[in-house]
């Protein structure tokens, strides 16, 4: 019965919003077409009202798992073109099949009490949900992440895309769960049962752009788009539009409140052209989600506004500038975007570790002015990564550090990763030094899957290793399916040598991580970076409690002359014989060592 379950937060304003068990309102914002009509399995085709600003309406006799599609007539169309609702929350099959009704008070919430976690805790891992055997197979996995110490899972999009594999940013359907993952109510599971471990759960959420496939918005909808601006995926999303930035806030609100997430990140918000669209989103979720709620939000920007995270705005940036110069430090590459990070990649470290952002109004290679002034800004404001998806599934191969890398070199970028004040993200596999890639992989169709693999192919023409055609083809067709299959975490070598050592090695320094620098860091200020020589820095900090962190880090091939590098307490070393070499005035190469001077702290 209907009052046995509990009462749902949020309605949004679009799609299939049960009234109760027997009753359905319908809404489709159309405003290109002439007459929209309702097609609900099993029923009769029933005409939508027009009401104001080319909204459509419609109450049908149906509940939770109803079947159904819009029929949209233009102008001079008398047959109508079926197409899914665009606010879906599940799809029956694919996204050409009937959208299906959602009611979501049908799923039984086991942990009420939760109520998240300060963003002090959070310890970041991003996981591919079709990777790893979809909602179900994440689940198995939670146990160990969280014995590992990790405090939050950030799922990569869930948004239904063409066909049963994708790496998630073909989406087109933003508030659907991709039918292959499972249902919706197999991800409010994972949510629930995460809760249940202490983790925290994340979504990456697309609201820059939609994928080549299914999305039928133009159709009906114009002004959703404009043409009079591209971006890398086509026409931009028209955010000029009342009804346009609706669709995206509530399809925030909903996640939030509806999934009970944790959190969002939101991916490259530089590609949306109303800036003030991201202030009037986030005052919008702010003002709807319950205070008591820890709830964090995380942007991808690549114009380094710093003013998005100021008090009351954004929580943090993934901090694409610190990975960037760590990705050249360590590995020497110079193509790309990380041609911007090789001239003076040891001074622009020295900077990203005493102000956060690298350019603050500088020119990139491009001749764009790039970023904002971040001195200010907390070490909380920065989530930093040596590997993610993008990173890793953008390369043609899809290398991951553990084989691009020096192992020493590596090891030691991982004390800074993690002991830092700024908050680390691993990359699933990434804790036990996986070699396995994660490349790019989709399921198109037909002339489709032909022009996406001949585009990924020619991506990489300009790059030195790829400058024949023969090369190029060394690079896997996104659409085969042994290029997903390649891209599954081998999660069982992570206790087998060499392995196993990389796996207690990670497991240590987050536990350092939670026990010595998540009490102490709110308050953290900057003390400053300064370079002990070429791919070598040291960095200090004053943590919340007035104790003082000081980490070195050596990526250079030999050992530097280095003064005044220890503290009271050595809280890790990469190498062994780390910290005596530094008493002896030296930092040792391909190494790193954390100290933490906790006899300053005031009462």
């Amino acid at each position: 019965m209907r009052d046995e379950l509990p009462q749902a937060t949020f309605t949004p304003t679009y799609g299939a919003q049960p009234i109760d068990d027997e009753r359905t309102r319908f809404v489709l914002w159309a405003p290109s077409a002439r007459a929209v009509n309702v097609e609900v399995e099993g029923l009769p085709s029933q005409a939508m009202r027009a009401t104001t600003d080319g909204h459509y309406e419609a109450e049908v006799a149906c509940g939770h798992g109803a079947r159904y599609r819009y029929r949209v007539f233009g102008a001079a169309d008398e047959e109508g073109t079926p197409v899914p609702d665009p606010a879906s929350r599940a799809q029956h099959g694919d996204i050409d099949g009937p959208s299906l009704v959602v009611d979501p008070r049908h799923y039984r919430w086991r942990h009420n009490d939760w109520q998240g976690r300060p963003w002090q805790e959070t310890v970041l891992y991003e996981l591919h949900i079709g990777t790893l055997g979809g909602f179900d197979g994440v689940r198995e996995k939670l146990a160990y992440l969280a014995d590992l110490g990790v405090t939050a899972i950030e799922l990569m999009p869930v948004s239904e895309f063409p066909g049963g594999r994708n790496w998630g940013y073909d989406g087109v359907l933003p508030y659907a769960v991709e039918a292959s993952y499972g249902s919706p109510d197999d991800m409010k599971a994972l949510i629930d049962e995460a809760h249940a471990h202490g983790l925290q759960v994340f979504l990456d959420v697309v609201y820059n752009h939609f994928g080549p496939d299914g999305n039928y918005l133009a159709t009906y909808a114009d002004t959703f788009f404009r043409d009079d601006l591209q971006t890398p995926w086509g026409p931009s999303i028209d955010f000029r539009g009342p009804q346009v930035r609706r669709y995206f806030i509530d399809n925030a609100l909903m996640w939030l409140q509806e999934y009970r997430l944790d959190g969002l990140r939101f991916d490259a918000v530089h590609a949306i052209s109303e800036r003030d669209f991201l202030v009037e989103m986030v005052r919008e979720i702010r003002s709807h989600v319950d205070p008591q709620r820890h709830v964090h939000l995380v942007l991808e920007n690549e114009g380094n506004n710093a003013s998005l995270l100021d008090a009351d705005h954004y929580t943090a940036q993934w901090s694409d500038d610190w990975h960037n110069v760590m990705h050249v430090l360590l590995t020497g590459e110079y193509e790309g975007y990380y041609a911007d990070f090789v001239e003076d990649a040891t001074a622009k470290l020295v900077r990203c570790l005493s102000e956060g952002f690298i350019y603050q109004g500088e020119r990139s290679r491009h001749g764009h002015v790039r970023g904002e002034p971040s001195a200010h800004l907390p070490t909380s404001a920065f989530v930093i990564f040596l590997q993610n998806h993008d990173q890793t599934g953008n390369r043609a191969l899809g290398e991951r550090l553990s084989v691009l890398a020096d192992p020493d070199a590596l090891a030691a970028a991982n004390v800074l990763l993690m002991l830092s004040p700024m908050m680390p993200l691993l990359f699933m596999g990434e804790e036990w030094g996986s070699t396995r890639p994660f490349l790019f992989f989709t399921e198109h169709r037909d002339a489709l899957a032909d022009a996406v693999r001949e585009g990924r192919r020619s991506e990489f023409a300009d790059f030195s290793a790829f400058q024949d055609e023969a090369t190029r083809s060394r690079i896997p067709d996104p659409n085969a399916l042994e290029t997903f299959e390649a891209s599954i975490p081998d999660y069982e070598l992570r206790e087998t040598p060499p392995h196993d050592a990389w796996l207690e090695r990670t497991r240590t320094l987050l536990s350092l991580r939670h026990q010595h620098i998540v009490p102490r860091l709110p308050g953290t200020r900057s003390l400053g970076a300064e370079a002990l020589g070429d791919k070598a820095v040291v960095a200090r900090w004053r943590l919340g409690d007035g104790s003082r962190l000081t980490i070195a880090i050596n990526l250079g091939g030999n050992d530097l002359a280095a003064q005044d590098l220890g503290g009271a307490r050595c809280l890790f070393e990469s190498r062994p014989d780390m910290e005596s070499a530094a008493k002896e005035g030296r930092l040792m190469h391909h190494g790193a060592a954390a100290w933490l001077d906790a006899e300053e702290a005031t009462p």
